[in-house]
């Protein structure tokens, strides 16, 4: 979790105009514009969109930045498509109601792996134990359901195992809508900035709209499979 008011005063300060990809906590859970932000990002086909079915994207601004964004924008003859804008639209009419759920139950499932013995840390800023969640409880309002965990080593056949056994997550990239899913993921091949070095193997979920009693269930029964691939 970076400090993002911290960081935009220090490119302020240089001249520089401050980018951001807000579609994690979306505008109703970080007020970007209010931190110092100057465009803010949304990738429209997770939580605008809601329901995996929207190929849709849009850059907000601030008012500084708002007239040379125009000029791009009116230069390059961006613009969404009719259907993929009346699907925007209509998940914007459900997004308050859905990311206090995907926030409810993805901090209720983070907390459950938290105390599993085959975990050895979880990743999300909303949690007490988490490095930066003093920075997301100054600055956020709410969480989405989307955060990774890392397992204590394991070999892979028992992660794949784990995996195997979900019934109810499935499998895939992207994330933001109802149905709730899980990668096994390594970004060292992408990290730059600081090395990635979990210290076991690392699973990202997105928690999705399922009953989260059923969701627990299902990762019970994905620890128990990964116990017998042993």
């Amino acid at each position: 979790m970076q400090d993002i008011p911290a960081i935009a005063k220090i490119a302020h300060d240089k001249g520089a105009v401050v980018l951001m990809d807000n579609t994690w906590a979306t505008p109703l859970y970080f007020r970007a514009f209010e931190k110092g932000v100057d465009l803010s990002i949304q990738a429209g086909t997770k939580y605008i969109g809601g329901h995996s079915d929207i190929m849709f994207g849009c850059v907000s601004a601030a008012p500084k930045t708002l007239p040379a964004l125009k000029t791009v924008v009116q230069a390059m003859g961006l613009c969404v498509g009719p259907d993929d804008m009346y699907l925007a639209l209509r998940g914007l009419r459900t997004l308050g109601v859905r990311l206090a759920r995907h926030n409810e139950s993805g901090l209720r499932v983070a907390r459950w792996l938290a105390q599993r013995p085959e975990v050895l840390r979880v990743l999300h800023p909303a949690l007490e134990s988490d490095p930066g969640y003093k920075i997301w409880q100054r600055d956020f309002s709410g969480a989405c359901g989307l955060f990774s965990i890392v397992l204590k080593p394991a070999a892979e056949k028992s992660v794949h195992a784990f995996m195997n056994a979900l019934a109810l997550f499935g499998m895939g990239f992207s994330w933001g809508g109802f149905e709730s899913l899980v990668i096994l993921f390594d970004c060292s091949e992408y990290r730059t900035a600081t090395k990635w070095a979990p210290g076991g193997p690392t699973l990202r979920f997105h928690i999705g709209l399922e009953n989260p009693d059923d969701l627990l269930a299902d990762l019970e029964c994905g620890f128990a499979a990964m116990a017998a691939a042993k």
